[in-house]
């Protein structure tokens, strides 16, 4: 066995399923292997960006490690705000890259694609994952892959592996996964006694389930928690579409004043806020009614317990959900809470179209052929998709970058093999939506609903005033078929739904919709979001 078949069988044996890349000279000699072995399918896509939004998203909907493999400077510097999102939103995602051979580092030349130094990539991509290795030692490559494939798995974070361009032949043994680190019982029952005293002594707890939910596997086991425990659930703007399908008390998304005021109440009126899994960022508490105070809650979170002064380190999600579970009892006390109502009914009329009618229009879609799972770009796309049924849904909603949502679409279908939903502004589009001509080789058939205002309009919500926000309104209906797919422009509601209808029952092509939204008509909930972060960032009146 060579070096780069022991990697790609480490890369299986620790739950990868398929690799995205992009070729290129120092990584040709590993992407040869990759191929002509076939351990795991290759999706190569066009630019490096979609190749790491699209293992991003395959590593979310899948809850195992995605594969982003690329080239040395060019290809991984290209890349590296796609890693940033994943570091940032604790998505296990590993990246791959070639580089220079022993030889050439040696051969007193500037090489092509060297930015600084040889090392300043390794050094740059240091700061956004939270393992590296440098693998040109074949004795010690098997002990280092093992090591960072369990740093990826135990913190739900990106790694990096750097391969020298004349090591993937080489011979080189089989990887042994490390032994996962042990818990102390001690330390995790006393953390588990504080936090069922402290949701005992609450007159109103709350549940509010985040993103390491997902990435850790624990939904099922986190919804059958909730009943135990008789908790109203809620998730964050960042958890949107978690223990859908779940039998589990799930109320509703907080967005503090963007969001319903039942849910804002619930939770910022708790006395016993539960935050699993839940990361705390501006983009989940910013707006707030009333400010919560973080020491008055219960964070379990990268891999450490905190209530109130108190925090017990060294204790997994994974064995704070267990313990409660087996301390709790079977019995369930399933409560029935007032569940946040979404819109339905569309008026099928030749209105023109809203934002909250093309949520209207999904959730119909939905609720007459079965959920789909979601790919959302950042933008008003992503505060619509708050207006639809809770479904398994991928956004970066922390991290807040653009072009995110049809490479994510392609990484859902690839790992899961369900046909996607992909909202995305026509602003990210530009960006990455040619992605989409990748779709015929590979048999992937998403639907495309594009919020075409000729605007960058969440930017636009914030500063009115600069035309730099508008756009030329590009005619992305009619490029569908150059990418082996089939567009169409809609402008009404009847429209909408009808071509809604034809998408789904169009199976093996991609279908792209084309909705002409008018310019500065944005949706309810982007409208009081950004009223909310405006009210917060006045300065306060003189006392």
């Amino acid at each position: 066995m060579n070096l780069a078949e022991s990697l790609l069988y480490a890369l299986k044996d620790h739950g990868a399923r398929q690799i995205f890349g992009i070729p290129g000279d120092f990584a040709l000699p590993f992407f040869r292997i990759i191929e002509s072995s076939r351990i795991l399918p290759l999706y190569t896509l066009s630019h490096e960006p979609g190749v790491g939004f699209a293992a991003d998203a395959a590593a979310r909907i899948d809850s195992a490690p995605g594969v982003a493999a690329v080239t040395y400077g060019a290809g991984a510097l290209n890349m590296l705000n796609a890693v940033a999102a994943a570091y940032a939103e604790k998505v296990p995602l590993v990246v791959l890259s070639g580089a220079p051979g022993r030889g050439e580092s040696h051969s007193g030349l500037l090489l092509h694609h060297q930015a600084k130094t040889l090392d300043s990539q390794y050094r740059i991509f240091a700061e956004v994952t939270c393992d590296q290795a440098r693998l040109d030692d074949a004795a010690s490559a098997p002990a280092q892959i093992a090591r960072v494939l369990a740093s990826c798995l135990r913190r739900s974070e990106p790694v990096y592996l750097e391969i020298p361009r004349d090591m993937p032949d080489v011979a080189c043994g089989p990887v042994m996964r490390e032994e996962p680190a042990t818990t102390d019982p001690d330390a995790l029952g006393a953390c588990v006694d504080d936090i069922l005293e402290r949701l005992a002594r609450a007159r109103s707890p709350v549940l509010m389930v985040g993103v390491e939910v997902r990435r850790y596997r624990l939904e099922e086991r986190v919804a059958l928690l909730s009943r135990r425990l008789g908790l109203p659930v809620v998730c964050g703007f960042m958890g949107r579409g978690l223990l859908a399908g779940h039998d589990t008390p799930l109320i509703g998304t907080y967005m503090g004043l963007a969001g319903a005021p039942e849910v804002t109440r619930l939770v910022e009126e708790s006395d016993g806020l539960f935050l699993l899994g839940e990361i705390i960022c501006d983009t989940n508490f910013a707006v707030s009614r009333a400010r919560i105070d973080m020491r008055k809650t219960i964070q379990a979170l990268n891999g450490r317990v905190t209530l109130g002064y108190h925090t017990y380190d060294g204790i997994p999600l994974e064995d704070v959900v267990e313990r409660l579970l087996a301390r709790v009892g079977t019995t369930e006390r399933y409560s029935a809470f007032p569940h946040q109502q979404q819109p339905h009914g569309l008026i099928a009329d030749g209105a023109s179209i809203g934002p909250t009618d093309v949520a209207t229009a999904i959730n119909d879609l939905m609720a007459a052929r079965g959920p789909m799972p979601i790919a959302s770009d950042m933008g008003d796309c992503l505060f619509t998709a708050m207006e639809i049924e809770p479904v398994a849904l991928v956004a970066p909603g922390y991290y807040a970058t653009m072009g995110y949502g049809v490479p994510a679409g392609l990484g859902i279908q690839a790992a899961s093999g369900e046909r996607p939903l992909i909202l995305v502004g026509d602003g990210a589009f530009q960006m990455t939506g040619w992605e989409l001509g990748n779709c015929h080789r590979y048999g992937w058939d998403p639907i495309v609903l594009v919020f075409n205002n000729a605007s960058w309009e969440m930017l636009r919500a914030f500063q009115p005033e600069s035309s730099f926000n508008d756009l030329e309104r590009w005619d992305f209906a009619s490029m569908a078929a150059g990418m082996s797919g089939d567009g169409v422009r809609v402008s009404t509601r009847a429209e909408l739904k009808a071509a809604l209808e034809r998408a789904v029952a169009t199976c093996g092509r991609f279908q792209l919709i084309d909705i002409a939204l008018q310019r500065g008509v944005r949706s309810a909930t982007l409208s009081r979001f950004v009223d909310a972060l405006q009210q917060r960032s006045r300065p306060s009146p003189a006392t």
